[in-house]
C-alpha cells in the first residue's frame, strides 16, 4: 500500500534530479532536447511527496518505446501513456516511488501546462504557501488513501493551473 507522506522541501532534491538526468541522457541520448525538473519538489520551499518528476522533452515520443528495457535497467518501471494520450510515463520505487519520468515530444502542451504551473508557484509565495498547506493537510487526513489525497487537491491545483496559465502567457507576450 503506497502511503501519503508529505516533507517540507528538501535542498537533495535538485541534485537527485541532477543525478538523474545524466542517467536518463545516456539512456536517451539525442533523443533528448530539454530535461525539466517539474512538480512539487521542483519548487523551493513548497512542502511536497518526495517524489522527483522529471519532464524530458524528445524529438519523437513514438520512439520512446524502444528504450523500456534500457529503463528497467535502472529500475524504472514503464508505463506507457498512463492516461495521457502523447505521453510516456515510468516510475522508480514501487510503493515508495522515489521518482517519476513524464516524457513528452517537443510542441505539447502538456510541456507548457507543467512548466507554467511550477513557475507560477516559484513567483507567488501565498500561493505556494496554501497549496503546501493544503497537501499537508490531505496527506494527515488521508495518510493510506492516495486517491483521496489527490482528489481532495484537484479544485485547488484547477484554479493554479488556469491562473498560471494566464500569467505565462503575458510573460511569453513580454519576452
Amino acid at each position: 500500500m503506497r502511503k501519503v507522506e508529505v516533507c517540507s522541501y528538501n535542498e537533495k532534491w535538485p541534485l537527485m534530479f541532477a543525478e538523474e538526468v545524466e542517467k536518463l541522457k545516456l539512456i536517451f541520448g539525442n533523443e533528448i532536447i530539454d530535461i525539466y525538473h517539474i512538480g512539487s519538489t521542483s519548487v523551493p520551499g513548497l512542502k511536497a511527496k518526495p517524489i522527483i518528476d522529471i519532464m524530458p522533452v524528445v524529438k519523437d515520443i513514438d520512439l520512446i518505446d524502444k528504450y523500456n528495457q534500457d529503463m528497467q535497467a535502472i529500475v524504472y518501471e514503464p508505463k506507457g501513456e498512463n492516461g495521457i494520450p502523447k505521453r510516456r510515463y515510468f516510475q522508480k520505487g514501487g510503493d515508495n516511488r522515489s521518482h517519476h519520468v513524464h516524457i513528452y515530444q517537443v510542441g505539447s502542451y502538456e510541456i507548457k501546462r507543467h512548466l507554467a504551473f511550477r513557475d507560477y508557484l516559484r513567483n507567488h509565495q501565498h500561493v505556494k504557501k496554501s497549496y503546501g498547506e493544503l497537501k499537508e493537510e490531505l496527506s494527515q487526513q488521508f495518510p493510506n488513501d492516495i486517491e483521496s489525497y489527490i482528489n481532495g487537491k484537484v479544485r485547488l491545483v484547477q484554479e493554479i493551473e488556469v491562473k498560471a496559465l494566464d500569467w505565462y502567457k503575458k510573460l511569453e507576450m513580454i519576452q
